[in-house]
């Protein structure tokens, strides 16, 4: 880009931040053809961090915070690739179908809203591919199901949020062997950072770039009042500097639980199953803290294994009880426990009324949560709990429980790490260890 704009700003912010005399003065010199043809002519609007890294990089890594604009650089590099190149073949991968249809694809930054009329590619969702006019094609994948990138070919791949895919090391070790058409085969990843296995392993692999960014370098595309609550909410705090601010953080001194120690806790799949409880805690009023609803199940090995977190957020009581009751059908649970301390019986009537003949067992906590966390996390380092596939919330949760009381965690409250312990607290300890900070009501 010319001039100032090649160091701080696109071209369009560098016109736009030029005295209203100076740039109309440069814009009187711009023919009609030259307007027309900057509307969907990506290098004029980008800003600098958005563009591709020079030299010779395998992978790109932008790892930057929410609102960054990754999404739309990750989905203009594809567009560029394929409109310059027909026999291209390219590999678009989510952590699952959805969010490759909903955000790579058809969202506000995806590949079909960034492409102009006359190369918009066509696509074909019960074949889960785009085709450009010239013949590039691109084929959706779901990190969730590695085994779909078995026998599959490409030049180039786009992968969007890996650090919450399900399977991810293994995703994208089949995704390396695709990757075996061409004399150059590359692949962009955007990301927001959490310090997963996946983000460290790329982080030290040659020929990995990594890029940065904060979210509000893009403020003149994103919503002041939005921006100026996040900055309320967030700035400074450990949450902000993840989402925000595009920091990778590492774990906490003192945590309960380590993303080590829940990778080598996590399962592909769960043995047949004695019983499955669901942990509840609830939230007391609508739009306020969620409720959190998690799965656990007891294998015929003597492990826990989470199973599923159906946590819902700001739902009244009548449909937190009702996602609860869903839970309780979907697992066939032998029982639901409860925390009672916000609303007594209420809890326990309000899930009655979902489903009448619901198990459930009210709890009052006599305790704080990490103090009712601390024999749950000693189940996991003594390898008698396990995660079957990933829960990335529920892990940043469970990561933010400090021993010794202090909680620094993603969300205001861990809901759904109280539910987890509930639930594992009911399944796999003892009545000595089970009623540590707990009554049963």
């Amino acid at each position: 880009m010319p001039g100032p704009a090649s160091t701080a700003f696109s071209e369009a912010e560098h016109l736009a931040s030029l005295p209203d005399a100076d740039r109309v003065k440069k814009l009187r010199n711009k023919r009609k053809i030259w307007f027309e043809q900057q509307e969907w002519h990506w290098p004029f609007w980008r800003r600098p961090a958005q563009a591709p890294p020079p030299g010779d990089w395998r992978v790109w890594m932008m790892m930057a915070g929410r609102g960054f604009g990754k999404t739309r650089a990750g989905a203009e590099w594809i567009r560029a690739q394929a409109e310059a190149n027909g026999h291209l073949r390219i590999a678009l991968v989510g952590a699952s179908l959805g969010e490759v249809r909903q955000i790579m694809v058809e969202g506000e930054s995806g590949l079909l809203a960034i492409a102009p009329d006359a190369t918009r590619p066509v696509y074909e969702a019960s074949l889960r591919r785009l085709t450009w006019p010239n013949g590039a094609i691109a084929t959706l994948y779901s990190a969730a199901e590695p085994e779909s990138l078995r026998g599959p070919e490409h030049h180039i791949a786009w992968c969007d949020e890996i650090a919450k895919w399900d399977r991810a090391e293994a995703a994208w070790d089949m995704l390396g062997m695709t990757l075996r058409l061409g004399h150059r085969p590359q692949i962009v990843v955007t990301t927001t950072p959490r310090p997963v296995a996946i983000i460290r392993r790329l982080r030290a692999e040659q020929g990995v770039h990594v890029s940065q960014g904060q979210t509000f370098e893009n403020k003149a595309h994103l919503p002041k009042a939005w921006l100026d609550r996040m900055h309320g909410l967030y700035a400074g705090t450990r949450l902000g500097r993840q989402e925000l601010d595009g920091e990778l953080i590492e774990d906490l001194k003192g945590a309960l639980w380590t993303r080590d120690l829940i990778e080598r806790c996590r399962k592909a799949a769960a043995p047949p199953l004695r019983r499955i409880v669901i942990g509840v805690d609830p939230s007391a009023s609508v739009g306020g803290d969620a409720c959190g609803i998690v799965a656990v199940g007891l294998g015929e090995d003597g492990v826990g294994y989470v199973l599923g977190d159906h946590t819902v957020e700001g739902a009244s009581p009548e449909r937190w009880a009702r996602a609860v009751a869903d839970a309780a059908d979907r697992w066939g649970a032998d029982r639901v426990v409860a925390e009672a301390n916000n609303g007594g019986a209420m809890v326990e009537a309000v899930l009655r009324s979902a489903d009448v003949t619901m198990p459930v067992r009210r709890v009052h906590a006599s305790r704080g949560k990490v103090a009712r966390a601390e024999p749950v996390a000693a189940l996991f380092e003594a390898g008698k709990a396990a995660f079957v596939g990933a829960f990335p919330a529920l892990e940043d949760e469970l990561c933010g429980l400090i021993s010794g009381g202090g909680y620094d965690g993603p969300s205001h409250s861990p809901d759904r790490a109280d539910a987890c312990v509930w639930a594992l607290t009911e399944l796999m300890l003892g009545p000595k260890e089970r009623r540590v900070g707990v009554r049963v009501l």
